[in-house]
């Protein structure tokens, strides 16, 4: 199934996942999602996206860990990384930008963004 428009939403928030599949979807992209890392990783393998957009504080595998996983495997690919995870979000964002992450976004987001 891979293709140009396929994208990885790896969010353990089922609502962002939903918000974020509904508007790619509008946008004529392919949305699959993935509630944890290990479980991002292993749907990466089958469907070969072409973005993969995660969140950095998931229970189980995290984001960080996700990331590095990703770049090992699949070193192209491009990651945006999202979090809203309060005071320490910023150097979530800023650790995920040097391991590999192309974006980060700072929930709440706008969908423009």
């Amino acid at each position: 199934m891979s293709g140009s428009r396929v994208i990885l939403i790896i969010d353990d928030d089922s609502g962002i996942r939903f918000v974020l599949r509904k508007a790619l979807e509008r946008a004529g992209y392919l949305p699959h999602e993935a509630a944890d890392g290990e479980a991002g990783l292993k749907l990466f393998r089958e469907v070969r996206p072409n973005l993969v957009i995660t969140d950095i504080i998931m229970p189980g595998r995290e984001g960080v860990e996700t990331i590095v996983a990703l770049r090992r495997e699949f070193p192209a690919t491009p990651i945006i990384a999202m979090s809203g995870g309060g005071g320490g979000s910023a150097d979530y964002l800023a650790m995920a930008e040097k391991l590999g992450a192309c974006r980060t976004l700072h929930k709440p987001f706008s969908l423009a963004q």
